[in-house]
């Protein structure tokens, strides 16, 4: 079980400048902990805790702990550290030779959850948005939550912030199995589907690792389901009937848009939306008592449909008033790279999402049709690690193919090295769009723009997609469709 929050004494975070991490640190300050961070890089978001009290550096150093010592504020009680700043980092080290207790960012999560009732959103895709969503949801309410998710919050202002009331909303990734560090009372899924292969080596591995957080659930816990995906189904069924340590198991609750599968909450009616700021859709629910709910979405997919059936199914059992919980959903406007409008220019929108599974790639490419009418859909996508691309070139190359056109840039490697044999061209070679010749691996981003300007049409809508540094291109996208409208 994680430390307590008042057990922790003042907290330096390593890492601060992460959104993770700099949400936790948000969170602790704001519920009255002495914090204090480093990072490697001077990030906006650690100027904004400064102001708010909390000792910053810039640039890892082992003396900055006995600095802190030393300004009055008492030695440090706990090291929270992120996933990049472990055994190896001066600070890191110096904590451990000290005996000063050194958190993981997940353990961090989950301390500052303790006193609170948990809502955790889990599944392979959709954990930003989902929580996101609830996060609103559950402030419309009246909630009044504290919530922690992986991106700014458009409508709340940032990706976290400590609430007055009893509910602790967050994601529980399963990237490195550290969503089993969390203790929910409410857990939603999403989908299962194969993911970080790196780490788990099995599709059973990620199977089972999802089965443990169910396990985490208490008998009066809920397991909020989506029936529509095959994993989750999965999960779910074999929720109904697994006592945990001989207990009973906790409630199942599905929601959908297949009224056989679907038990509890079924999506009836979708329909397109053009709103103010953009495409967004009209739908129906239908509960397991036959009323229904309505409520207008301002940002547009089929997975964003479900997710906030997820949301309202979550509402209801946590006592909420649905029809307040809809109100939040109408006024959620999005989050940072989950199918983010970054703007118009020569009557071509530009779009960026985070998609760097195959089902995220689909999804943001089905959104990007239903935005473009009848327009093309334009994609640039940046594979992110190079046993991702290995792992999922096939599923990657049969999403992509439903653009009208693709730019696959230079595998975005992050914490890998080099695979022989994995490049890019091992998804491209395998994609096959409506438009013969429309996929190309250009050499570096530049490039890409350039082709991709070339290639658009006024009402074509643009994707940058990828868990890299292609978000930069928006951007310049932006600007290069501008350069030629006006030398046109």
């Amino acid at each position: 079980m994680p430390p307590a929050l008042t057990d922790l004494g003042r907290v330096h975070f390593l890492g601060l400048g992460g959104v993770g991490v700099s949400g936790i640190a948000r969170i602790m300050q704001q519920l009255g902990v002495e914090i204090s961070g480093t990072d490697a890089k001077d990030l906006p978001v650690m100027r904004e805790l400064e102001t708010a009290g909390a000792t910053i550096f810039v640039g890892y150093d082992a003396t900055h702990l006995d600095r802190l010592a030393q300004d009055g504020g008492g030695a440090v009680g706990t090291v929270i550290a992120s996933s990049i700043a472990g055994p190896g980092n001066p600070e890191y080290d110096a904590a451990v030779d000290r005996g000063i207790p050194v958190l993981h960012r997940s353990e961090g999560l989950a301390a500052a959850m303790s006193g609170h009732r948990v809502l955790a959103v889990a599944g392979t895709h959709g954990k930003t948005t989902t929580s996101s969503m609830a996060a609103m949801a559950f402030s419309d309410a009246g909630a009044d939550p504290t919530f922690a998710v992986g991106a700014a919050v458009a409508g709340l202002g940032t990706n976290a912030a400590a609430g007055g009331g009893e509910w602790f909303i967050a994601e529980a990734d399963e990237s490195d199995g550290t969503l089993l560090n969390y203790r929910p009372e409410i857990a939603i899924l999403t989908n299962v589907e194969a993911d970080h292969l790196d780490f788990y080596g099995s599709v059973e591995a990620v199977t089972e690792v999802f089965r443990d957080f169910i396990r985490l659930l208490p008998s009066e816990g809920v397991l909020v389901a989506c029936a529509d995906d095959a994993g989750a189904r999965e999960a779910a069924e074999w929720a109904r009937t697994e006592a945990v340590d001989g207990r009973p198991a906790p409630r199942v609750a599905t929601y959908g848009s297949d009224p056989a599968r679907a038990d509890d909450l079924v999506l009836v009616n979708s329909e397109l939306a053009e709103l103010s700021g953009g495409t967004g859709q009209r739908l129906t629910y239908r509960w397991a008592d036959g009323t229904t709910t309505a409520l207008t979405l301002a940002v547009p997919g089929r997975h964003n449909a479900l997710n906030a059936a997820a949301v309202l199914l979550s509402a209801r059992h946590a006592g909420l008033d649905v029809g307040a919980a809809a109100r939040g959903l109408e006024a959620f406007r999005g989050t940072a790279r989950r199918f983010e409008y970054r703007g118009e220019a020569a009557g071509v929108r530009v779009f960026d999402d985070y998609a760097h599974h195959p089902t995220e790639v689909a999804a943001a490419i089905a959104a990007g049709q239903t935005v473009a009418g009848g327009n093309r859909v334009h994609v640039l996508f940046q594979p992110h690690l190079f046993s991702r691309t290995r792992d999922f070139a096939e599923g990657f190359a049969a999403a992509l193919s439903a653009a009208d056109g693709v730019r696959v840039l230079p595998v975005y490697p992050a914490r890998e090295e080099p695979i022989e044999g994995v490049d890019s061209s091992l998804i491209a070679r395998r994609v096959h769009t409506a438009l013969p010749g429309s996929t190309t691996v250009p050499a570096d981003a530049p490039a890409a723009v350039a082709s991709l300007v070339s290639a658009v049409q006024p009402g074509d809508v643009i994707l940058t997609m990828g868990a890299g540094d292609v978000t930069a291109q928006g951007g310049a996208v932006l600007a290069a469709l501008t350069e030629q409208a006006g030398r046109a």
